[in-house]
């Protein structure tokens, strides 16, 4: 049962990272390329490292505190709490430094709230 969970996970991860792929191939701009491959691989990464963590945790329940699976869960998990952070900030720093270098939308109605006059 444990090794079909961990396919699954493994599985909908390579899905997620594959369609990150295709999204960074066919969509028409900067701003939706971006956001293709940053959910997409921070979405993939989740599972992914679920499945490592799931398959190495329970060996290391298996094996006691003193097994060397220990570390691998450990380590796993300090890597998908620096993605779950750095990736989506790294993405907000880049579409907002790609916005002020001029960088507009493909086929979109853009805003400018810069120039409305705001009535009190």
């Amino acid at each position: 049962m444990l090794n079909t969970i961990t396919y699954v996970l493994i599985g909908i991860g390579l899905f997620f990272n594959l369609m990150a792929g295709v999204g960074l191939l066919r969509f028409p701009d900067y701003f939706t390329r971006l956001h293709a491959g940053t959910k997409c691989t921070t979405f993939g990464s989740i599972f992914l490292i679920g499945a490592v963590i799931l398959q190495f945790g329970a060996a290391w329940v298996q094996g006691g505190w003193g097994a060397s699976e220990s570390v691998i869960v450990l380590h796993s998990a300090v890597a998908l709490l620096a993605l779950l952070i750095t990736n989506p900030t790294g993405a907000h720093a880049i579409a907002r430094a790609g916005y002020r270098s001029g960088i507009k939308p493909a086929r979109a109605i853009v805003d400018d709230l810069e120039d409305a006059e705001v009535d009190d």
